[in-house]
């Protein structure tokens, strides 16, 4: 019976840092989880726990880790000394986390990690124009129109509507050229 409330208790504490960390659940303190899964431990016991599985969680969140690579991540900290390792409880309360929360705590990370306001859709067209309404043709050239559609979640969406000739479409795609030679240069460099 003691076995099963240790599995409980361990279960809640790691749905409460989840809260925490994940969810942004401003409720959920470290405080009130010492107070209600572990007012039996010192709170320098209580401290080790929860700093050992809020750094375990993290770095299997991180990973984005499958079963496969949890199991192995898993034992080999079953295997650390000196009381670094986990227990076999807590390998299954982490395993048992993981497989109920890994989808909810990746869209989490996820939409933490997005700029707001987030490109939400873009459009575009050129236009020629052909004669004007006396059949005289003009020299004004191509024109791109680009439409972005830009938004938050769950909010309604904005509309930025730009005009480039053609000297502006190629000061844009060097530009891009720029951006992407750089990220290749750091990519390539790591």
């Amino acid at each position: 019976m003691a076995d099963v409330e240790a599995a409980k208790s361990l279960s809640s504490l790691l749905n409460g840092i989840a809260q925490i960390v994940y969810y942004n659940n401003s409720e959920i303190t470290e405080e009130l989880l010492k107070n209600e899964l572990y007012s039996d431990l010192s709170q320098e016991e209580f401290k080790a726990l929860h700093e050992k599985m809020k750094s375990l969680l993290k770095s299997i969140a991180t990973a984005d880790m499958d079963h496969a690579q949890l199991e192995a991540f898993l034992t080999a900290q079953t295997k650390k000394q000196g009381g670094s390792g986990v227990s076999a409880e807590q390998t299954a309360a982490l395993s048992r986390f993981w497989k109920n929360q890994r989808v909810r705590v990746r869209e989490s990370l996820l939409a933490q990690s997005r700029w707001e306001p987030s490109l939400k859709a873009l459009s575009w067209r050129v236009d020629l124009q052909a004669a004007n309404s006396r059949g005289e043709t003009t020299d004004s050239g191509p024109v791109a129109l680009v439409e972005l559609e830009l938004g938050k979640a769950g909010q309604d969406s904005e509309f930025l509507c730009l005009e480039f000739d053609e000297a502006k479409v190629n000061q844009v795609l060097k530009k891009m050229a720029d951006i992407q030679e750089s990220i290749d240069r750091i990519v390539h460099r790591t």
